[in-house]
């Protein structure tokens, strides 16, 4: 992203997220502060011009983006229950779990973490909307590219000693391999008990001709609004690598597992055209 602009593609997923609570049924994804958060201009555009969004390109995109966030939360429903109260959303964006949390009477705690502007930007617009900031959340302002991670949240009241999940959903890909492996070997470090789940980007060379063609199409577009796909991971590389840095439990979804999951009876949305996978790492 721009320094000093927040994310360019935080609205373009908030909007998809929100189009889903409109154009799809059943919901894999049902949030209604999904609509809030666009607020009332970008709920109206969704309702005024649906057939904007129902593109098969524009459909598959969308299913992907409900679908990672459907997993994450589920994950992190199965890690409460087993006692997990720190809730950490790397890369924010306009993320709306804070602003819904099922788990706000049992102590859940929810840091969201995200770059200064786009933070900031995102605060701005709660606002406008009146969304209300809970006091189940705290917000991390950081840099995963200059900053620390680990001393941002100690910084910001974070338990080291205690079992925590981690989303980390659309950011993977922007980041070099490094800065991933560093995050990740953080959360690898933590109790028994902590998990994340992650998206990621396979090779554009692994998938089917679609595939790659709805591959160009987004990475075009990110990369002209400055946020350029940077990293991309093989799944039997990254499985390998995952348990050398300490997780024991890992389950990897391509676009057959999601429609599978999520979409079953209906249109295979993402099956051999989604170069995403959804990842969920256990300890």
């Amino acid at each position: 992203m721009k320094p000093d602009q927040p994310s360019a593609t935080a609205y373009r997923v908030a909007m998809r997220r929100a189009a889903h609570q409109i154009l799809d049924q059943p919901k894999v994804l049902d949030d209604p502060v999904a609509l809030r958060i666009v607020g009332p201009r970008g709920e109206a555009s969704i309702r005024s011009d649906p057939r904007a969004y129902q593109s098969r390109f524009g459909r598959v995109l969308r299913a992907f983006l409900v679908a990672r966030s459907r997993c994450a939360e589920d994950a992190l429903g199965t890690a409460v229950a087993a006692g997990v109260r720190q809730y950490v959303v790397l890369g924010a964006g306009l993320d709306t779990f804070a602003y819904r949390n099922p788990y706000a009477a049992e102590g859940l705690r929810v840091f969201e973490v995200d770059h200064p502007a786009t933070q900031g930007w995102k605060r701005t617009v709660l606002s406008k909307v009146e969304i209300e900031e809970p006091a189940s959340v705290t917000y991390v302002p950081v840099d995963f590219e200059t900053q620390t991670l680990p001393e941002r949240l100690s910084a910001c009241g974070f338990n080291t000693n205690a079992p925590s999940y981690f989303s980390w959903l659309g950011v993977v890909m922007y980041l070099t391999r490094e800065t991933v492996m560093t995050a990740l070997g953080f959360v690898a470090s933590r109790p028994a008990g902590s998990g994340i789940t992650f998206d990621y980007l396979v090779p554009p060379s692994s998938l089917s001709f679609l595939g790659r063609i709805g591959f160009w199409m987004v990475s075009r577009r990110v990369a002209k609004a400055g946020e350029p796909w940077r990293t991309f991971f093989d799944p039997a590389v990254l499985a390998r690598d995952l348990r050398g840095l300490g997780f024991d439990r890992l389950e990897d979804l391509d676009g057959s597992a999601l429609d599978a999951r999520y979409f079953g009876g209906r249109a295979p949305f993402l099956r051999g055209r989604s170069a995403g996978h959804v990842l969920t790492a256990m300890k």
